[in-house]
């Protein structure tokens, strides 16, 4: 069975629950993801892409 969830919700999930059970403030949480929308502009964004792609096929069990 594939579940397909837009990576949105799942960060944002992730992020609710930081806030609500791990005490992290809300400003953390926006400098972390203005952050990474800093990073996906630069020359590293094509590592950050491969090394995501690699680690889901690891998780999801589909290395070819």
């Amino acid at each position: 069975m594939t579940v397909s969830l837009p990576l949105v919700l799942v960060l944002g999930v992730i992020a609710w629950a930081a806030i609500k059970f791990l005490g992290i403030r809300l400003w953390v949480v926006v400098v972390i993801a203005l952050f990474g929308f800093y990073l996906s502009q630069t020359f590293l964004a094509p590592a950050i892409d491969t090394g995501t792609r690699t680690g889901v096929e690891v998780v999801n069990g589909t290395n070819k």
